[in-house]
């Protein structure tokens, strides 16, 4: 709470994107979009509530980022541990879901963002797979922002998939045990022919990966957040950057 309201200050007094160096621009970032439950809580509103206000949150922070210049935005919608949840927030959420991408597609395209979805898209609700199959192919010649969502998305079971590919070439002859390195590894990923991410920003307070691009983030610089999720605007984006651009990246070496 103490933490939370020392960011409501900080907002205010904040001078802006002038501050963040534009010549380190973190090319990609990844944003685990969490707190949403604990918003509408505090509020005494239902859970689904805060996961309406999550949305909101999400389009200012794809505004931002197209208006920084970060390249790639991935964004953790739904893990495959959340169908776990009670049946009827799951399917309020993959309504929300639905009514967005029908609602929004226009507005992303016209702003030139590509869409990809990325996870075991295959084990979604038929409709959801059908809007995502119209977003992903309406946007697929667009140049400007990727914004990947991660969607019935799991680190482990990505890794175990792109295993399980792996071993399907080498059994056809495709490729041999020589081949397979860590580049080669990565091109049976989701992310494949992407940039891993540079910064990983987690709102909500909690300290943890949730597994999340368990892969591509070995060498991410990670933020953590106190701001929940619905509450997490462009000034929190920026900073999360200025935090970044205070790094030394040194990717196992030593400073130059």
């Amino acid at each position: 709470m103490i933490l939370q309201k020392l960011s409501k200050v900080r907002k205010n007094l904040f001078k802006g994107k002038d501050a963040i160096d534009k010549e380190k621009i973190p090319y990609h970032v990844a944003i685990i979009m969490d707190g949403n439950g604990r918003w509408a809580q505090k509020r005494g509103l239902p859970r689904i509530a805060g996961h309406r206000a999550g949305v909101q949150a999400l389009k200012r922070t794809v505004s931002a980022a197209k208006e920084i210049g970060i390249q790639i935005l991935t964004v953790y919608a739904f893990s495959t541990e959340n169908w776990k949840r009670p049946k009827k927030e799951v399917q309020a959420l993959m309504d929300l879901l639905a009514e967005h991408i029908q609602k929004d597609l226009d507005e992303l395209h016209s702003n030139n963002i590509k869409i990809n979805c990325i996870g075991k898209i295959t084990d979604l609700p038929l409709n959801t797979q059908e809007l995502i199959k119209k977003a992903e192919d309406k946007t697929k010649d667009n140049d400007g922002l990727v914004l990947n969502i991660a969607l019935n998305y799991g680190g482990r079971a990505e890794i175990v998939e792109a295993t399980k590919k792996v071993i399907a070439d080498a059994q056809k002859g495709t490729i041999t045990e020589n081949d397979i390195n860590e580049e080669k590894f990565a091109s049976y990923l989701y992310t494949r022919d992407q940039k891993d991410p540079d910064l990983l920003i987690r709102p909500s307070g909690e300290i943890r990966i949730s597994n999340f691009l368990l892969w591509q983030i070995a060498y991410a610089e990670i933020y953590f957040s106190p701001v929940f999720w619905p509450d997490f605007d462009k000034v929190d984006l920026i900073d999360a950057i200025i935090d970044y651009q205070k790094r030394d990246r040194r990717f196992g070496g030593l400073k130059k």
